[in-house]
């Protein structure tokens, strides 16, 4: 009796328990063993193994004590030529170069330059009382001034006349003031010329006129155009008779 009353019992989802989110574990991605095969694989490196100690027991080699000099590379040094000196020599009394404080070097003239070539005189003969010949300042070349040279060519050559006397007779020529220049508006274009009127004297009568201060041009209109203006007429008074000429009668 109790089998059927268990196989009419109605299963209650709540009651029954499944394992949780952590019970579930997918496939990691770190590592060569057991790795996700939907997702790419990195490569993997491994160390060596150990060795045992006693392998180099018997091996007496220098640890990483090496002074590496500064400059090598795996070619070779890196660095500037460098030089040595020799040793000194002995010094011998029949060997004896001039010193460099001997020579100067900056009179000579600049090297691969083009420079104008360079004479120097001989040496001074001894003189003999029986050599007179003469010297070189005893010779004397032929002028080349003038017309009158053998085998060259001269150019041409011009002379002043002789200075006129100044005569004492009554001869009178006209000077360069006596002679009158043409205007030259005779026979070229003339310009307009203009001249100034004759000066007006103030007036003796004792009318008082206005100055030029008295009148404001500023204020007039008669040259510019102006807008219309308009005023408001004279106000009369009701008592006042109007005014009857003899014309308005007539």
């Amino acid at each position: 009796m109790a089998d059927a009353q268990t196989r009419n019992e109605m299963l209650v989802a709540a009651r029954h328990r499944g394992p949780g989110p952590a019970k579930y574990m997918l496939p990691g991605t770190v590592g060569y063993k057991a790795h996700d095969r939907t997702r790419k694989m990195s490569p993997a490196y491994s160390l060596g193994m150990r060795h045992s100690s006693l392998r180099f027991a018997s091996v007496s080699s220098p640890g990483p004590k090496y002074e590496v000099r500064q400059g090598m590379t795996r070619t070779g040094p890196s660095a500037s030529p460098a030089f040595t000196l020799h040793g000194r020599t002995n010094t011998t009394s029949s060997f004896r170069t001039p010193a460099p404080g001997a020579y100067s070097p900056e009179k000579a003239p600049p090297m691969r330059e083009r420079r104008p070539p360079a004479y120097s005189f001989g040496s001074r003969t001894n003189y003999r009382s029986t050599n007179s010949t003469p010297a070189p300042n005893a010779y004397t070349l032929p002028s080349l001034l003038g017309s009158r040279v053998a085998l060259k060519s001269s150019s041409a050559a011009y002379s002043l006349s002789s200075r006129n006397k100044i005569t004492t007779s009554n001869e009178k020529t006209p000077g360069p003031g006596a002679y009158r220049v043409t205007d030259p508006q005779v026979l070229k274009k003339r310009y307009p010329a203009f001249s100034m009127g004759g000066r007006n004297f103030m007036p003796q009568d004792a009318v008082v006129l206005p100055g030029p201060g008295q009148y404001s041009p500023e204020k007039g209109s008669s040259t510019k155009k102006s807008a219309p203006k308009f005023s408001f007429g004279i106000l009369h008074s009701e008592f006042i008779s109007p005014l009857v000429t003899n014309a308005d009668r007539s």
